[in-house]
């Protein structure tokens, strides 16, 4: 059979990171010692408390579907949340809950973007935003955070993108790749923008909870109630309540654009898995004890590779301020250890060093590699301690 596929999926671009996964994985099937530092995952488990909630759940028989945007429970302590962490106020039929922050992004993308609209994605981006934009048949067009700006971009920068098809720009604070976050001041200044060219702020704030030292995660949408109405917020409890595997994210904002999405959900997903719902439930309205502790014990291991990374040869890095990636600036290093590109440099420590990051080539940026610390202190250590050999005792020249 000639199978002819969609448009749309010919447009897609495979993820930077299948190659070296699937090479990695391979290579730890042979028995090689491989440590990988691509995870986009917490290394703990969900905490009890969750767990058991979500086992009660079943046990009581809320085994069955529930409204397609989530449950009013679910709902109503997202809402409080909102209340406490950032001072703002959301009515129910404002919030969708739905299979994932993914989910949320993808079906946001698909309700409020027609043929060639445009939407600004800053560089260094999350692999999967372009993408969904291509899938609603939108264009991503990327403005360069540049890393001497923190990798963020600026009110000038976002305003010289805007064309008569901008829809949307997207912030991402803290960011993955870089864990860098937007100042309040920032966030205004980029707001205002927003405001007067009449654009959708989408406002991925996924790594809220994990936000270091002195540094505060501040939402876009705080800063003013007209700003807060042209911002969707796209958010959930993977990395938050290290929940990942149970697929629960949600999207706030605008009450048409979130019942345009429940519709589409209703006819794509249903709802999303009734016990995860109530894991979240829990998540959010018991203990926060546990994600204190992760967020201590992401912190201590920053600092401590942090040093260890930036004294390798040829590696620069700004110190994240939040999420749990490092972002270094690896071309010296590739060229001291006779590379032509970053990609090839990423090749041979997965094949010479056992150690597998993920190429900055798939954020935007090629000079970068991505280097997740959620994983033990002990491997982030054995890992650093190999990059370094191996770009010390393969200098050239």
């Amino acid at each position: 059979m000639d199978v002819q596929l969609a448009e749309r999926v010919k447009a897609l671009t495979p993820s930077a990171t299948l190659a070296i996964t699937a090479k990695a994985k391979e290579m730890k099937a042979q028995g090689i010692d491989i440590i990988g530092l691509g995870a986009g995952e917490p290394d703990f488990n969900t905490p009890d408390h969750i767990i058991e909630a979500a086992y009660a759940s079943l046990k009581e028989g809320q085994t069955k579907y529930t409204p397609a945007g989530g449950l009013v429970e679910l709902k109503d302590a997202i809402i409080s949340k909102f209340k406490e962490d950032q001072g703002i106020t959301y009515k129910q039929n404002e919030i969708i809950v739905t299979t994932g922050a993914k989910h949320a992004l993808y079906n946001l993308f698909q309700v409020i973007l027609n043929e060639g609209d445009e939407v600004i994605i800053p560089t260094p981006y999350w692999v999967s935003y372009p993408e969904q934009v291509k899938l609603a048949d939108g264009i991503p067009v990327y403005v360069d955070g540049k890393e001497s700006n923190d990798f963020k971009i600026t009110p000038e920068q976002l305003e010289a993108a805007i064309t008569d098809k901008t829809k949307a720009v997207i912030i991402n604070s803290p960011s993955n790749p870089t864990g860098m976050l937007y100042t309040a001041d920032e966030l205004k200044a980029l707001g205002e923008v927003a405001l007067r060219k009449n654009i959708w702020v989408v406002s991925d704030e996924i790594y809220e909870k994990l936000v270091y030292g002195d540094n505060k995660h501040i939402s876009i949408a705080e800063m003013s109630p007209e700003l807060k109405e042209q911002t969707i917020i796209i958010n959930g409890v993977s990395k938050s309540h290290s929940m990942t595997g149970w697929r629960i994210g949600y999207a706030a904002g605008n009450a048409k654009v979130i019942k345009a999405m429940t519709d589409l959900a209703s006819h794509s997903t249903s709802n999303p898995t009734t016990t995860s719902q109530y894991g979240a439930i829990a998540a959010y309205t018991e203990t926060q004890a546990p994600v204190e502790e992760m967020k201590q014990a992401f912190q201590e291991r920053l600092n401590i590779i942090y040093e260890k990374l930036t004294a390798i040869p040829g590696v620069t890095c700004l110190k994240p301020q939040g999420a749990f990636y490092l972002y270094p600036n690896v071309t010296e290093a590739a060229k001291l250890t006779g590379h032509a590109s970053v990609d090839d440099f990423v090749t041979a420590l997965l094949e010479e060093a056992n150690v597998a990051v993920v190429p900055g080539s798939g954020f935007g940026t090629p000079e970068n590699i991505r280097l997740s610390y959620a994983t033990s202190l002990e491997l982030l250590e054995k890992a650093t301690q190999r990059i370094a050999d191996y770009v010390n005792n393969n200098k050239k020249g």
